[in-house]
């Protein structure tokens, strides 16, 4: 029954390559677990900002550990993350603000699901974590956009509605509701089971969440180990 399925909520911003891999787990986990996944797109600096949290890349043995471990994390869960040749520049100059703003506005114009929400945002981890291009000027959300199959005229939309102060509130919203979750970073999901929610932090908590909902792991590719 309906009723019966447990919502799980997943806050993410597209900056964030641990994002990505808890992003594409929780995808294939969709049609699997008896689960709503709402994805949350939300803006990974404000919640630095409001927590009070330093990103690990401005620890230097917490950046060289991160190197080597996005390319163990890569293999394993298989997703082509690639860092970029200055993360430094990418995620902190740079940053994510006007292209998780896009994502707001795709979600805000999306009707019938969240297909296009998924598609753009995979795009946008693309470029960043994969291919090394930038997220930030209009004519790369454009280039993500009609790769995640949108029209022109849709992205001409969306490019503007962006700039607006109701997307902007709600990309605050969004972000301010994970730091009512006590956020302190990103992935955050969380799982909504008899009226009471519970929060997991990160993108190796998949076995928790699964005791937790009463589903069961079956690693990174559920699909291939259903065979």
């Amino acid at each position: 029954m309906a009723s019966s399925r447990k919502v799980i909520e997943l806050f993410y911003d597209v900056v964030s390559p641990y994002s990505w891999l808890g992003f594409e787990v929780m995808c294939r986990y969709r049609n699997v677990w008896n689960i709503d996944l709402k994805l949350r797109p939300a803006f990974l600096g404000g919640i630095m900002q409001g927590s009070g949290n330093k990103p690990p890349g401005l620890v230097p043995n917490k950046f060289l550990y991160m190197t080597t471990d996005l390319h163990r994390l890569a293999q394993y869960f298989q997703v082509p993350i690639s860092p970029p040749a200055d993360p430094f520049e990418a995620m902190f100059e740079k940053g994510s603000l006007s292209a998780m703003r896009f994502v707001v506005a795709v979600q805000e114009r999306e009707v019938g699901g969240d297909k296009q929400v998924e598609q753009v945002s995979r795009e946008l981890w693309m470029r960043i974590w994969s291919q090394d291009k930038d997220i930030t000027q209009p004519a790369s959300l454009s280039e993500a956009a009609m790769k995640a199959g949108l029209s022109a005229s849709e992205v001409e939309e969306l490019l503007k509605l962006s700039t607006s102060k109701e997307i902007k509130d709600k990309l605050k919203r969004s972000t301010q509701e994970a730091l009512d979750h006590r956020a302190f970073g990103f992935p955050l999901a969380v799982c909504h089971v008899n009226g009471k929610a519970e929060v997991f932090f990160g993108s190796d908590r998949f076995e928790l969440i699964a005791h937790y909902i009463g589903e069961k792991w079956m690693g990174p590719q559920p699909a291939a180990a259903k065979l």
